[in-house]
């Protein structure tokens, strides 16, 4: 977690670290001119000398070096511009307060996409989502798990198990609602009636919130605690709400009688909430497509309309009807929120972010969010440098905002229902019409939107606290997964990001693309610089002085912002570890973007799983991640044998890493494992042939 700061130690703070920033900033610029300087030297004598493979080896070389550089420049710009945007953050509880009260709460709709998740992972999604401090809010769980037969085995217990959890939250939140109805209507009785005492009606109002403290200190007390997901949960939910009533207790200043109708006005609204969940793949008219996107678009079309079934040979249609003929409606709304199956926010999140679309000056805004941050507590080594990653990458989204460059995370985001029916298409599936609002063309189909809006002058917006937490993978096999899916997408939407980049020739539009395009590409170009870097026999006229200096100030920063995020500043070089770990993993994802390019069909969106026990990894990713360290042995030895010493110190060094990473991240007991159970299913061969190219691409 980030350390907690006073205003004032903040602001010196903010001054320090954007001061410290630019002065590195300048110091790795100066480092990368002076190897220009030392590779136009040394081209320029290879020119004239007519040496064209070594030419060609040092273009190859300079360009690698450039793209590095691009990276710890942009991770400098954007920790400048996280630190301003931190700077003049300012929240309006006023304004946020008078949101919720006042009658005029524009209407929100909470979407939880689902596909085969445990029933704890679920509830407390949901309750998250729920517990939102936000009047008349609608969740809705959108299962997406298989359509099973038969009445036993796993999946069918998943599956009644999320069908039965939305009812069930529905009688808990409804019974505490009609109670504080009815307490709001005795209340309103005695004070038109003249009955009302002051003091009485303080009491009373006063003995609600005891009630209500002891009753979510209760909840605490007998919670089942049984890892750090379950801490965060009571902290960021229960905690909250408890810390809600402890102080209006303590609050000793008196309340008049309007005051006193808006504290029970505002215990209604703490359960005021519509649950319900919605299954696309029941019927034969809407998407069947196998992602995220698609389970949120088929419920986000269905929005404003009503809706019997027609029963047909082939299965079952929904049709749109009347509401007096029809089986279910979907009530109009003007903000969604889609919010991960393993995510959790805060619950102010909802009326914070609104507050702030809703101010004038914001109305352009298509979506707001904060970036999620990894759930804190991991004991697990590779969910907590993996998680160290994405706390990371939540400070470089802000710096995105603060240069109009961000994109959208979709683990969890407010989005403006406006700009969704800006972006809509319709495209055909089985025959049939179907709404699109979130693209689907890629894996990562956030991002693709992201553009689409910008191309429709809409901004994207990343408010600068954290309101927003996610699970991290908890082991290789499932890690492999996430971070495959993630490298898949970057190459494919480049082209789109392009044409809307030379939409407009401008410095501001210019500014969006170095960072926009980097987001990209970044994770391509990044690997494969990294990977021939280390392995192509770069010799001795490659040594340079100012070459560590390009990348030292980003490894200090880096392991600076992990210090104040809570981690530890040696896990920078457990981070290091973990992206060789991930080299062959991302480039799997990267050249999985080059099949679909070239084929023209869409890759399976791989889910992460979050089951009991260890995901297997693929053994190609195990086996690459050894050969990857052979080959880092024996060209580090290699090249020092041939007197290149310090190509040939930084490969073994390498090596050395990319071992701790496999003995501590994956282990050498799990490895033996993961490979042994696909050969004892016959599948290793076939698995074998069919990624040959790619392993073998991978590796060399």
């Amino acid at each position: 977690m980030e350390r907690v700061y006073s205003k004032s130690m903040r602001d010196e703070k903010n001054i320090f670290e954007i001061s410290l920033t630019t002065g590195f900033l300048i110091f790795t610029v100066v480092a990368f001119i002076g190897v220009l300087y030392e590779q136009w030297y040394a081209l320029h004598k290879l020119f004239l000398a007519g040496s064209w493979s070594l030419f060609f080896t040092h273009l190859l070389f300079l360009t690698m070096i450039s793209f590095l550089v691009y990276g710890g420049i942009l991770y400098h710009l954007t920790r400048i511009g996280y630190f301003k945007r931190f700077s003049r953050n300012q929240n309006f509880p006023d304004k946020e307060l008078k949101l919720i009260l006042g009658g005029m709460a524009p209407r929100l709709t909470v979407l939880v996409p689902s596909y085969k998740e445990e029933s704890r992972v679920i509830m407390q999604t949901l309750l998250s989502a729920a517990f939102q401090i936000y009047p008349r809010r609608r969740v809705v769980l959108l299962i997406d798990n298989p359509p099973v037969t038969a009445s036993s085995g796993h999946d069918y217990r998943l599956l009644t198990e999320a069908r039965s959890l939305p009812k069930m939250l529905t009688e808990y939140f409804d019974t505490h609602k009609q109670r504080f109805i009815q307490e709001e209507r005795e209340f309103l009785n005695r004070n038109m009636s003249g009955e009302a005492v002051i003091d009485q009606e303080l009491e009373r109002i006063s003995a609600l919130w005891t009630t209500l403290e002891r009753y979510f200190s209760d909840k605490i007390d007998s919670y089942e605690i049984e890892s750090h997901v379950d801490e965060l949960f009571l902290n960021l939910i229960y905690e909250k709400l408890k810390s809600i009533f402890t102080e209006k207790i303590s609050n000793n200043k008196p309340l008049t009688m309007d005051e006193i109708e808006q504290e029970y006005r505002f215990l209604i609204i703490l359960f005021d909430v519509e649950i319900d969940f919605f299954e696309r793949k029941k019927y034969l008219n809407l998407s069947h497509a196998s992602n995220k996107a698609m389970n949120l678009n088929s419920y986000i079309g269905l929005i404003g309309g009503s809706f019997r079934e027609d029963k047909t040979e082939e299965g079952t249609l929904l049709v749109k009807c009347e509401a007096k003929d029809a089986l279910f409606s979907i009530p109009e709304t003007d903000y969604f929120i889609t919010l991960d199956a393993d995510s959790l926010v805060v619950p102010e999140y909802s009326s914070r972010l609104i507050s702030i679309m809703e101010t004038p000056k914001n109305s352009d805004i298509g979506i707001a969010q904060t970036p999620y941050s990894a759930i804190p507590g991991a004991v697990n080594k590779i969910e907590r440098i993996a998680g160290a990653t994405t706390d990371i990458q939540y400070m470089i989204h802000q710096g995105f905002t603060f240069f109009n460059a961000t994109y959208w995370v979709g683990a969890n985001a407010l989005i403006r229902a406006a700009a969704l029916n800006d972006i809509k298409e319709v495209v055909k599936e089985r025959g049939y019409d179907i709404q699109k609002f979130i693209q689907d063309k890629t894996v990562i189909e956030d991002t693709e939107s992201s553009i689409d809006l910008a191309k429709n002058k809409w901004r994207l917006y990343n408010h600068p606290e954290r309101l927003a937490y996610s699970a991290t993978p908890p082991d290789f096999g499932s890690l492999v997964i996430q971070r495959r899916r993630w490298a898949n997408g970057g190459l494919l939407i480049m082209p789109k990001l392009i044409r809307y980049l030379l939409g407009e020739l401008s410095f501001s539009r210019f500014s969006e693309g170095f960072f926009r395009l980097h987001y990209l590409v970044s994770i391509a170009a990044v690997n494969v610089g990294l990977l021939m870097l280390m392995v192509l026999p770069f010799g001795k006229e490659f040594n340079s002085l100012w070459l560590p200096l390009t990348s030292l100030t980003y490894y200090i920063l880096y392991a600076r912002d992990l210090s104040q995020n809570g981690y530890r500043i040696s896990d920078v070089f457990r981070v290091y570890a973990l992206n060789l770990l991930l080299i062959p993993v991302n480039l799997g994802g990267v050249f999985k973007s080059i099949e679909q390019a070239l084929t023209g069909k869409h890759i399976p969106f791989g889910r992460t799983p979050k089951i009991q026990g260890r995901t297997a990894a693929s053994p190609l990713y195990i086996i690459a991640s050894y050969l990857l360290f052979l080959q880092f042995l024996a060209g580090g030895l290699y090249s020092i044998y041939k007197g290149f010493v310090y190509p040939g110190c930084f490969s073994l060094l390498n090596a050395s890493f990319l071992l701790y990473a496999i003995m501590r991240f994956i282990g050498f007991k799990e490895s033996l494992e993961d490979f042994m159970h696909i050969v004892s299913k016959n599948r290793f061969v076939d698995k074998m042939a069919n990624s040959l190219t790619t392993v073998t691409t991978t590796i060399i």
